[in-house]
């Protein structure tokens, strides 16, 4: 069963990507697109979607205010059925909390950059949910407005506390290591290295997310698929081709480190570029 699907995101290449991999997953036709969060209520009252992937970090209104909209929507139609809301991926490049959220309220997401085998896990999900619906592709209201109520809380309300250290493994011993003193984490066939100015070692880790959790958001930027960086430690920022950039870090080896396309406007963000 082919499932009609929108994508809102406010940049071009995010939208590109995703509708990429939507195709190459097949089974979803995206019937149209939006870059902001007018256009995203308009978009779902026009098409009426099964599903609507809707980026996080928009301007002028964010994907949360455009889900508060659709639930206000949904319920002022008094004396009629109202429609059912689609269900909704959200879209984030660095929110970690945010994450945990949606996974506990049964609203799932993607973390940018994307990837292949993340968005169909996602696709499963949205068809094991439309399955259980008896028909109806509308997230259930309950889970929705407990969604609203988590991001309504105040800023740090249901935040766990990170560690101020982390264990890395350095051949035979396990060193507790300082995060501000983790200049990036990298993943490569399963395993994680994790570098500092002085030594470098393994973590426990099984993927980045792990890791993420662990890691405060305010210092540590997943600035590509297979690395973490710490943002403080970002020695200088390398324009690099078809106006995309690279980071060289100040570890020993100075190494340099692909920033992604979907993250470019994050880098931005960070360094007023």
């Amino acid at each position: 069963m082919s499932i009609s699907a929108l994508i809102i995101d406010d940049e071009q290449l995010a939208r590109d990507e995703l509708k990429y991999l939507l195709d190459e997953v097949g089974d979803v036709d995206v019937v149209a697109q939006g870059s902001n969060g007018l256009e995203a209520v308009d978009l779902i009252e026009e098409h009426h979607p099964d599903l609507v992937f809707l980026d996080v970090q928009m301007p002028g209104q964010d994907g949360f205010a455009v889900l508060q909209r659709l639930m206000d929507r949904h319920h002022a139609q008094p004396g009629k059925e109202a429609e059912p809301l689609p269900q909704i991926v959200f879209a984030t490049a660095y929110d970690q909390y945010a994450v945990r959220a949606f996974d506990v309220n049964a609203v799932d997401y993607l973390l940018k950059p994307f990837d292949r085998t993340r968005v169909q896990q996602a696709l499963e999900r949205v068809r094991g949910r439309m399955a259980g619906g008896a028909g109806t592709a509308g997230l259930p209201e309950s889970h929705i407005d407990a969604l609203l109520r988590l991001l309504n809380r105040p800023q740090g309300a249901s935040r766990v506390p990170h560690p101020a250290r982390l264990i890395v493994q350095a051949q035979n011993r396990l060193l507790l290591v300082d995060q501000a003193d983790i200049c990036f984490a990298a993943i490569d066939e399963g395993v994680i290295r994790v570098v500092t100015q002085s030594f470098e070692g393994q973590s426990k880790c099984r993927t980045l997310e792990d890791l993420l959790e662990l890691l405060d958001p305010a210092l540590f930027w997943r600035a590509h698929r297979g690395f973490v960086v710490n943002i403080n430690h970002i020695r200088e920022v390398v324009p690099w081709f078809k106006s995309s950039y690279q980071l060289r870090m100040n570890d020993k080896k100075q190494t340099e480190i692909p920033v992604s396309r979907a993250q470019t406007k994050r880098l931005r963000e960070l360094f007023n570029l």
